[in-house]
């Protein structure tokens, strides 16, 4: 593996608390695909980790509620032909998977006022659009 998948800040995914399981990818590929185990399937223990930060948990247990299957997260990559390389992928995407997870909510939008001058401006001109349009029926005509 190339290092330690940070997740955010100094938070990174542990290695061991990582589970790895390999299986054959499906879809084309000759002879090799046959025989190699290329598809990769990362499992992470979100309910029982002590990697993140217990704000951090708890905010990611509650937004990926629909993904987990008792408390552990599971992502499968099969794109590339090699193990090397899905299992760069998966580890990757369990990595922004938990980043967006964990983000801090978005402060909230502050309400503001349209200024009157705007407002008006629009009524304007949506009665000169009005009154040529008006002028362009036939009815004064004789």
């Amino acid at each position: 593996m190339s290092g330690p998948y940070v997740i955010r800040g100094s938070v990174s995914l542990p290695e061991a608390e990582l589970l790895w399981r390999f299986s054959r990818s499906s879809g084309p590929g000759g002879q090799h695909v046959n025989t190699s185990d290329t598809q990769v399937e990362l499992r992470f223990d979100l309910e029982r980790t002590e990697a993140l930060p217990p704000v951090w948990k708890q905010r990611a247990l509650e937004r990926l509620a629909g993904r987990l299957v008792d408390g552990v997260v599971t992502v499968r990559a099969s794109e590339h032909r090699s193990q090397w390389r899905n299992r760069e992928a998966a580890a990757v995407r369990l990595a922004s998977l938990l980043a967006e997870a964990t983000a801090p909510p978005p402060k909230p939008r502050k309400a503001t006022r349209i200024p009157r001058g705007i407002n008006e401006r629009r009524l304007r001109e949506k009665k000169q659009r009005s009154d040529t349009k008006r002028g362009r029926s036939g009815r004064d005509w004789h």
